[in-house]
């Protein structure tokens, strides 16, 4: 009986999304911070513009910088990408646009950079980074700032529920979806937690890591009509999992799918 309720309650909160606003999901593969490696860095214009070219749609990392705009960058620091020092969200968008790359003579982009760059030639997934005790409000704000002019497909994502919580609430025209793990990291390894996450988002799409599919609850989920992304999609083996358990992929490596002739 409590499995049966629980299902019920996920359909509430995770209903299926009118297919004009999210059938265009499951068309698509969409690559893991652009089309990245071979020279190229994650999250940078030159690894979007590959993945354009490639006809591939785009997934993207939101950090906000200390003056609240929103700048594509993963990590909440500077040294894996830049060698540099310091936590990201003490820089201005200027000083990060002058922060350069290991070994490149560029810096950190503008969301409206990369809306620019794609002008509604692919899909973008815009994945907004929070933590805990992090003012994620101000990062959706500076997100819809962006995105309120861009006429291309596009949707937000977080592993934090407040995010497609606060999307729902102020820019309900903006499709806002819920990434999650089962794994020792974040915030979601008991079922409860991941119950909770899903109930509080309300999400319109589920972004799924690929090591926890499949799942009976994103099986049922995904059953009743709520798109299923999944996550890192890293080579052909994960690939075709994907394609079993899931709906499309954010891969890169030899996970991204090879075109034929």
């Amino acid at each position: 009986m409590p499995s049966l309720l629980f299902k019920a309650i996920d359909r509430v909160f995770a209903r299926q999304p009118d297919s004009e606003r999210a059938g265009w999901l499951s068309q698509w593969t969409f690559a893991h911070r652009g089309l990245h490696g071979d020279g190229l860095i994650e999250n940078t214009l030159p690894a979007f513009q590959a993945a354009v070219d490639r006809g591939f749609g785009i997934e993207c990392d939101i950090q906000r910088s200390s003056d609240g705009k929103a700048m594509v960058f993963h990590d909440w620091d500077f040294g894996r990408l830049t060698g540099g020092e310091g936590s990201f969200g003490e820089r201005t968008e200027t000083e990060l646009t002058e922060t350069h790359y290991l070994g490149q003579d560029f810096g950190i982009s503008r969301l409206s950079d990369l809306l620019t760059l794609v002008a509604g030639r692919v899909p973008i997934l815009v994945e907004i980074k929070s933590r805990p005790r992090f003012d994620v409000g101000r990062s959706c704000q500076a997100v819809r700032d962006c995105l309120q002019t861009y006429g291309g497909l596009h949707a937000v994502m977080s592993f934090d529920p407040r995010v497609a919580r606060w999307f729902r609430k102020n820019s309900p025209e903006t499709l806002a979806g819920l990434v999650m793990r089962e794994d020792e990291h974040g915030h979601t390894q008991k079922a409860w937690q991941r119950k909770m996450a899903l109930w509080l988002a309300r999400p319109e799409f589920l972004a799924y890591h690929i090591a926890a599919l499949p799942s009976p609850m994103v099986s049922d989920l995904r059953h009743s009509g709520l798109p299923i992304l999944t996550w890192t999609v890293s080579s052909q083996q994960l690939l075709e999992k994907a394609n079993r358990f899931a709906d499309a992929p954010i891969a890169e490596a030899d996970g991204i799918p090879k075109i034929t002739a």
